[in-house]
């Protein structure tokens, strides 16, 4: 699958179940979000004939940064991670990233990149928001979800996720993870009434039945039908009423934990 923008492409490359990893390519060069397993990226590198220049790391767990050693010594290319001390990343030569900050990319000419800090799946989970346009999210948000909260609290995921909500409606989200489909049939539990999320779910299933990913999805979509960017109207209808927000999203997370 590609999604093309002005400058760069953008190919997802299924791994193990369920993730994707995120090749970004422009001409000969690419980059690698959450290289989970080596030999899958190696394989589209060379089908494409690409060089790698760079790894970028959302976050420590193993399905998201398994690869990125051998990756980076077969490919001498600089790896990108949060500035955490975690051991997934001490074996690599990373450069950590923080909240707010810049990376440029030498090969990749136009191509901006800021790092985004988003708590709560993990404490140092960290996005990347390319060209204003392509947000890269790891395990903070799903196809009509949202991650579990492995290290961080309710008030930080619900923080972060809000942190995305206030990004230009026609964001492209590449999560790392095709559950779109059970993240469905859990949002249809709590609005079984939301008519753009009736149709979402039968646009999801035909995608589904063509073997084709559900991803990317758009800011508006998801603020149209992921209960956990729609914590504040929902704290307005009867089942939450008078509910704070982020009590509606914790409650929200307990039920998904079961679902």
């Amino acid at each position: 699958m590609h999604e093309t923008s002005a400058s760069i492409q953008i190919t997802a490359l299924p791994a193990f179940n369920d993730n994707y990893l995120w090749l970004i390519h422009a001409g000969k060069h690419a980059l690698v979000v959450d290289p989970g397993d080596a030999s899958v990226v190696q394989q589209a590198l060379q089908a494409g004939g690409y060089q790698l220049d760079g790894i970028l790391l959302t976050h420590h767990h193993a399905d998201h940064t398994g690869g990125a050693l051998a990756l980076q010594q077969h490919w001498r290319c600089q790896v990108y991670a949060p500035d955490n001390d975690h051991a997934a990343y001490r074996e690599l030569d990373a450069v950590r990233v923080k909240d707010g900050e810049q990376i440029v990319f030498k090969t990749f000419p136009g191509l901006s990149c800021v790092v985004l800090s988003l708590p709560g799946h993990t404490l140092d989970h960290i996005a990347f928001y390319i060209n204003q346009q392509h947000l890269f999210s790891g395990d903070i948000i799903f196809g009509a979800g949202c991650g579990r909260l492995f290290e961080g609290s309710p008030p930080q995921m619900y923080a972060s996720l809000q942190r995305i909500a206030a990004l230009p409606a026609a964001t492209l989200i590449y999560p790392a993870h095709e559950y779109t489909a059970h993240n469905i049939a859990f949002a249809l539990t709590v609005e079984p009434d939301n008519l753009a999320l009736q149709q979402r779910a039968q646009d999801t299933a035909a995608l589904r039945q063509r073997q084709q990913p559900t991803l990317p999805t758009t800011l508006a979509l998801e603020k149209a039908t992921n209960p956990f960017l729609r914590c504040l109207p929902l704290s307005q209808q009867a089942a939450f009423y008078h509910w704070q927000p982020v009590d509606v999203f914790a409650e929200l997370r307990a039920r998904r934990n079961v679902f």
